[in-house]
């Protein structure tokens, strides 16, 4: 593989006006086809096969009229201080309020709250339920604007009148507050490189891929209905990688030309070993992004697809337009003040720190990570409710208003099905589901027009994230009595998702563990420093798990990370991190332990190989670290709970990975077990191909070694 990517590299450097001639045309015509193509993304999250939405799809088909699966509302509407609802003034702007709502766009049904019941006992609050004849995603501004008007109007009345539920959410959208990340990216690598053309390549291939990238993902949207997610993802991981890549194979650059080796011959040397690395890095992250795919969950799906696509793209762009911008930047990426790198450098020296301690190393980075997973044993799954959302908003006062007012059951009705319905079973079923512990109340079933169909509202006395609400849920799936029952609605939805996700962990941690741990062994041709990679990575992830239990579930630190309200963990959150912070996990390990083990390769010992790999590979991990961190954190400042969430375990874990893991626990295990980390049986030796990642083959070639004109 060196020598493919040595020639690759020589080419792109020599034909430098090509090649970027045509990367700048595939970003223009992607772009021009996100302009022109961009379709519609949803919010919606649903998997196929599970009971909830076999019930929503049943009552699609045969019970068009229960107006199920579109989108919804729940207009909370409070009396004035010492009023009523019921006092005339009042009844009327609620009527005209109902009346109003009717008449907005898309909307298919109203419950007037005097006739459904839904007023609370002393008359001072009241649910309205707006019904839309099209899913969230298909409600345009101009259909929300139609919702929220005439709530304005009932407030200009005295009324106190907040919206919730799925038709007032809006799409996510990347705010100015994740440039922040950027900024810091490029701090971090002008203070590392000490030149601004040197800090500068990295930015803009980066941007330049995740351009592509994300122009991609917007053209494919008008042809496949995306979660409004993905994007978000692809633009973290494909920033973020791309970055890296680029800064691991400039600062590899450098090191060629202070050896002494014309720019072309250094840009193809560095290709041709950094690079290799990147491949692999890359393939890692790839794998576990790609992965999700095979965990039956649509929209995660897609969203590893789209990441890995983007992923993709910055391994091209770091192998291809890097060394061709590396063409006609030349040596000037060295600096005006350009110096070799100092005899004994603090890499170095925290190497032979950790040699000489390297079992209290071990032990203390052990329990560190042991200690930050404690909050990990009482972690919640859930899905964003009105509950998650921010206290000031809408949403949450609209929940807040109906909690206080109707009890917090109303907010997480349950919708049971009965598929063979006879008026019989079905008035067996109503009255066995209001005998159970923890329901509210019951409504009266209604038939659909054939008569075979039937439903009715289920009123838990918990909220609809909580424990008691998902028991709920059991038991009268449990007590169905011998008819054909079944549990949907938003709440039932979003417990089955989460029970399908907490289901699909452990199958998908296993899958790309399996195929990473395959890729790493051919890659470092041993088998403990895989196992020893996989390890320190399950280490990273339940400390990471901790502590975003203690930050998003427990509530600490939340006013100093801006996180406006404390909830169960977003129930996909746990194997989207496990996908990716696993290939991240990787970067380093291979960015780390290919330059450990390319100096063992070349006649190092063991001993000697650690530390002088650390040397030459601490110094851009730390870099690589930090970019990533500054990148996934400045998403901590969005306004979305799951964004957020996301930006900050990235942000946390590839912390922990980076420097607990791969910075100190990594080196402290290969100086214990020294020559005996790179064993692999003989037999395995022969059947596994040498792809060469240590760019052997490279390094020994007869280049002209004439110096280079700084």
């Amino acid at each position: 593989m060196a020598a493919l990517l040595y020639r690759l590299a020589r080419f792109s450097f020599r034909s430098r006006r090509l090649v970027t001639a045509v990367w700048a045309a595939v970003l223009i015509v992607l772009g021009l086809g996100a302009v022109i193509l961009s379709g519609r993304m949803t919010n919606d999250v649903t998997i196929p096969g599970t009971e909830s939405q076999q019930a929503i799809d049943h009552l699609k088909e045969r019970f068009p009229q229960a107006s199920v699966g579109g989108a919804t509302a729940r207009v909370a509407i409070e009396a004035p201080a010492g009023q009523k609802l019921t006092d005339p003034a009042n009844k009327a702007n609620l009527e005209r309020l109902v009346n109003t709502l009717e008449t907005a766009p898309k909307v298919r049904m109203v419950t007037d709250p005097f006739q459904t019941g839904t007023v609370s006992p002393d008359g001072r609050v009241a649910l309205a339920q707006v019904s839309y004849a099209v899913q969230a995603a298909e409600l345009t501004e101009a259909d929300r604007a139609g919702l929220t008007a005439p709530a304005v109007t009932a407030r200009h009345a005295g009324l106190t009148v907040e919206v919730g539920g799925d038709a007032i959410q809006g799409m996510p959208e990347v705010g100015g507050t994740e440039g922040i990340g950027v900024i810091i990216a490029a701090i971090v690598l002008t203070v590392t490189f000490g030149s601004l053309i040197a800090a500068g390549l990295p930015l803009l291939t980066a941007l330049i891929g995740v351009g592509v990238g994300m122009a991609g993902i917007m053209t494919v949207s008008r042809f496949i209905e995306l979660n409004s997610n993905t994007p978000i993802l692809a633009l973290m991981l494909g920033l973020a990688v791309g970055i890296d890549y680029a800064l691991f194979i400039v600062s590899r650059y450098r090191h060629e030309l202070n050896e002494g080796y014309e720019p072309e011959e250094a840009a193809a040397r560095s290709v041709g070993t950094a690079g290799s690395a990147v491949v692999f890095a890359g393939l890692t992250v790839i794998i576990a992004l790609v992965g999700l795919t095979v965990v039956g969950i649509p929209f995660l799906g897609q969203m590893g697809i789209a990441a890995a696509a983007t992923v993709a793209v910055a391994v091209l762009i770091a192998l291809t337009l890097l060394p061709a911008v590396l063409g006609f930047a030349g040596p000037k990426v060295l600096g005006k003040h350009a110096k070799k790198q100092a005899k004994t450098t603090n890499g170095e020296r925290w190497a032979r720190f950790v040699a000489r301690h390297r079992i209290p190393v071990v032990l203390a980075g052990v329990a560190g990570l042991l200690i930050v997973a404690i909050p990990a044993l009482s972690m919640q799954l859930g899905l964003p409710n009105d509950a998650t959302a921010a206290p000031d908003s809408t949403q949450r006062k609209a929940y807040d208003i109906v909690t206080e007012g109707l009890g917090p059951g109303v907010n997480g009705p349950l919708i049971v099905v009965i598929s063979d319905a006879t008026p019989e079973s079905t008035t067996a079923a109503n009255n066995r589901i209001s005998r159970l512990t923890d329901v509210a109340a019951v409504t009266p079933p209604q038939f659909n027009a054939q008569g075979d169909t039937a439903m009715f509202t289920v009123i838990p006395k918990s909220g609809p994230s909580s424990e008691q609400t998902e028991k709920l849920v059991g038991d009268i799936r449990a007590h169905a009595g011998g008819t054909q029952l079944a549990v949907t609605g938003q709440t039932a939805l979003q417990i089955d998702i989460s029970e399908k996700l907490a289901d699909a962990m452990v199958p998908y941690l296993v899958f790309i563990v399996g195929l990473a741990f395959l890729l790493l062994m051919l890659v470092f041709r041993s088998l403990i420093v895989p196992l020893k990679a996989t390890l320190g990575f399950l280490g990273s992830v339940i400390a990471t798990f901790g502590a975003v239990v203690a930050v998003f579930q427990w509530g600490w630190l939340n006013d100093l990370l801006g996180v406006k309200s404390t909830a169960p963990i977003m129930s996909m959150l746990p194997i989207l991190l496990i996908g990716v912070l696993f290939g991240l996990a990787m970067d380093y390990q291979v960015f780390l332990v290919t330059r450990m083990r390319e100096e063992h390769v070349h006649g190092a010992q063991a001993q000697q190989a650690m530390v002088t790999g650390f040397r030459h590979g601490s110094r851009v991990v730390v870099a690589a670290a930090l970019i990533m961190i500054s990148v996934f954190a400045g998403f901590v400042l969005s306004d979305t709970t799951l964004i957020q969430s996301i930006g900050f375990a990235l942000a946390f874990g590839v912390a922990v990975d980076a420097f607990v893991v791969r910075m100190t626990i990594v080196p402290a295990v290969m100086s214990l077990l020294g020559a005996k980390a790179w064993w692999l049986p003989r037999w395995l030796d022969r059947v596994l191909p040498n792809v060469d990642v240590e760019g052997e083959k490279v390094t020994k070639r007869p280049a002209e070694k004439e110096l280079a004109t700084v």
